[in-house]
């Protein structure tokens, strides 16, 4: 018996420190650049306290300056009365290196919990010194490769000291083909030594170009970077994906930015400062922007297939169904996935033929899987198409046919999904009326379904010997029959006639769609939820301008939209307004401020645009 609780033991200690073991790490973390002659430190770091044996990492080509060095920490944590321990020791090495190239320093090992533990390698680029070291030596101001010692004195921050430059993936695309555009600031001025601090960046407006910034952290890095033979701090300011919406060369203007730093005072030292109650530092202004860059759009080749629906990159699509039997008043989903890269959220949805006896609704679209690339948007883009038989009966539902061009083919590409063969039963009931809120089965609510009794009145009898013949009551019974059917007929022709006009429909509904589109923003608005809101609201804007216009979204821009309202005898009132408020619409989900005031007022500024637009296009 004893023996057995003694092998149960053994193999319950053996697995709490297996367990043990599986949540310790061993990090080894390091500068990714530095410049010959800086100082950096070399850090392992293991979380707990346990540590034995920690064995000394192979260092070649950096000479060892001081280490190694341990200290332990201990965090202690109280979250919702819920407190942890956490513990953790790091072992420092100060390294220096003497020659330019890349180095590694392989991964060590170290015993933790009883078990060894291999860290991972790091690799360090170092960059040659500056080519104006010597001569900065020489002014006595001690250049070194990029640090504080290095900052400009008497003669001011000159452009070769401090710049910004704006960079492009592609000088030359095809219309919607996204590229990316990314801000990098150099500086000679160690940010962090010399109190270097960003107060403004102006961005320019991108005309002609749809705009998404790819998200970034607050805080910008600099890290050394060799430029022309000299070392500098850079860092990335900020990514900018963007989308032409027109052919031709198209311009991106300077950007401005303005940066503050506290200068050291040339000629004043610590000791005159200090007995002359003297400032050390000053505190000076500097202002930098970017070239003028041109982009080269090119139209998209001629000859469009059949269900191109504007898609500008690589794609694939498949579709599914919810059920092929059903009954009638039941309601079927199709799904289509859209997924691949490219101007996902601006192509139209493509569009699903289904036969004349269904009921059809706006599609549900959800762009949420999605991600910014420096490609554009990567990822999913699912629609929900949602149909209600009438009849009973076997129906074909043709797949669908979706085209787009392919950036790196240069060419149209057509991809199409399966067809559906759907069974439809007659249900239990008459018709009854549906109404959907989205495009899924469980916002159905049905109407209808109670027996509606016959109102019962007291019918006087009509006297004996009196006729109904001949009477006034007789003739009418001919003459309103006859007189509705003639208004039918003319309504008939009138809507027909209508009907046939595609372009004017779509601007009378223009309105009517735009407002259930801000209905669905004010849902978004007062959910908080700030990227679907103004995806919404613009949608909107731009659905509106289109269909009034009679022009696709993909070939509208900021300029035809200017002068084609003017051909319609708009004022120029109405047309800023409209105009202003797509702009603040694209710039506030980027603006800093109260978000929740920000969206009213685009709120706000998109109905009034609408409302104003409508009472003054002229069709």
């Amino acid at each position: 018996m004893m023996r057995r609780l003694y092998v149960v033991l053994t193999a319950w200690i053996a697995c709490v420190g297996m367990a043990l073991a599986d949540n310790v790490t061993f990090v080894a973390t390091a500068p990714q650049t530095v410049v010959v002659g800086d100082q950096f430190r070399l850090l392992y770091t293991v979380n707990t306290r346990e540590v034995k044996e920690f064995k000394e990492p192979v260092i070649k080509g950096i000479d060892l300056v001081f280490g190694p060095s341990r200290s332990e920490q201990n965090i202690e944590q109280n979250i919702n009365g819920n407190r942890s321990v956490s513990s953790s020791v790091t072992f420092t090495y100060v390294l220096m290196a003497k020659t330019a190239g890349e180095f590694t320093i392989p991964g060590t090992t170290i015993t933790a919990n009883g078990s060894q533990i291999m860290s991972n390698s790091v690799k360090i680029k170092v960059l040659p010194p500056d080519e104006r070291q010597q001569t900065d030596s020489n002014t006595g101001q001690g250049a070194h490769g990029g640090g504080s010692q290095n900052a400009p004195a008497a003669s001011g921050i000159s452009a070769q000291d401090l710049f910004i430059t704006a960079t492009v993936s592609k000088s030359s695309v095809y219309e919607q083909e996204p590229l990316l555009v990314t801000y990098k600031l150099y500086s000679r001025i160690r940010p962090d030594v010399d109190n270097f601090e960003i107060t403004s960046f102006k961005y320019p407006d991108f005309k002609g170009f749809q705009r998404q910034d790819i998200p970034s952290s607050t805080y910008t890095q600099f890290v050394p970077e060799r430029r022309d033979g000299s070392n500098y701090y850079a860092g990335v300011l900020s990514q900018i994906v963007l989308s032409p919406q027109q052919v031709g060369k198209l311009v991106i203007d300077p950007a401005n930015l303005e940066v503050t730093i506290n200068r050291r005072i040339p000629g004043r030292d610590e000791w005159s400062a200090a007995l002359n109650g003297l400032p050390l530092f000053e505190r000076m202004k500097k202002n930098v922007s970017t070239p003028q860059i041109t982009i080269n759009v090119n139209s998209l080749p001629t000859g469009k297939p059949e269900g191109y629906t504007g898609g500008v990159g690589e794609f694939n699509i498949s579709s599914s169904i919810n059920n092929k039997s059903v009954k009638t008043n039941d309601a079927i989903t199709i799904k289509l996935v859209i997924s691949g890269t490219g101007n996902l959220k601006l192509m139209s949805n493509p569009e699903i033929k289904f036969p004349a006896d269904f009921d059809v609704y706006d599609p549900k679209v959800d762009n949420n899987q999605t991600r910014l690339t420096a490609d554009g948007l990567t990822g999913n883009k699912v629609i929900e198409y949602l149909a209600i038989p009438r009849t009973p009966g076997t129906f074909k539902i043709p797949g669908v046919t979706f085209s787009y061009f392919d950036v790196r083919a240069k060419a149209y590409k057509t991809l199409k999904t399966e067809e559906y063969t759907i069974n439809v039963e007659k249900g239990a009931g008459n018709a009854q009326e549906v109404i959907a809120n989205f495009t899924n089965k469980e916002d159905l609510k049905v109407l209808g379904q109670d027996i509606r009794f016959i109102k019962q009145n007291e019918v006087t009898p009509r006297p004996r010997g009196s006729f109904f013949f001949g009477t006034t009551g007789y003739w009418m019974w001919f003459l309103i029959p006859a007189l509705l059917l003639i208004a039918a007929i003319i309504l008939y022709r009138k809507q027909a006639a209508e009907n046939a006009n595609v372009a004017k429909m779509k601007t009378k509904k223009a309105n009517k769609t735009a407002i259930k589109r801000m209905k669905l923003a004010s849902k978004l608005l007062a959910e908080n939820k700030k990227d679907p809101f103004y995806d919404e609201v613009l949608k909107a804007l731009w659905g509106y301008i289109s269909d009034k216009l009679n022009i696709p979204v993909s070939r509208l821009s900021k300029d035809n939209i200017e002068e084609k309202l003017k051909e319609r005898g708009v004022g120029e009132e109405p047309i800023r307004q409209f105009l202003d408020a797509l702009n603040e619409c694209e710039f506030a989900r980027f603006a800093p401020g109260d978000e929740n005031q920000a969206m009213d007022k685009v709120y706000t500024a998109s109905i009034e645009a609408i409302s104003k637009m409508e009472n003054s296009i002229k069709h």
